[in-house]
């Protein structure tokens, strides 16, 4: 009788181990679950920047406005008439302009 008992209680750990950790197991399926709900994240995202690439999209269509901001950000254009102005930030990695040498006279000029 107690070694029936033992082989059940073997045989009952081994179903547990399978269930637990095998092929299909719990483990398995949390992992499953933690994966498939970063891809809903992720598709979130990208469903979101569909939509405002599609805003943008019907934006440029419409809108001869909305054209003539990209060109002049993403191109540089300009109109015709227009003057251009380029403001470029002083950097400080730049080396200090050297001041301008005195005027020395040369022998035998006077001025």
């Amino acid at each position: 009788m107690r070694l029936l008992i033992a082989i059940l209680v073997l045989l009952l750990l081994a179903l547990q181990y399978k269930l637990w950790f095998g092929d299909g197991g719990f483990t398995e399926i949390r992992g499953l679950e933690l994966r498939v709900a970063a891809q809903e994240q992720e598709n979130q995202a990208l469903v979101q920047r569909n939509a405002e690439l599609q805003a943008e999209v019907e934006d440029l269509r419409e809108r001869l406005e909305a054209v003539e901001e990209r060109a002049r950000s993403e191109l540089g254009l300009i109109r015709e008439g227009e003057e251009f102005f380029q403001v470029v930030p002083e950097s400080s990695t730049r080396p200090a302009p050297t001041p301008p040498e005195p005027a020395t006279s040369e022998p035998g000029r006077d001025g």
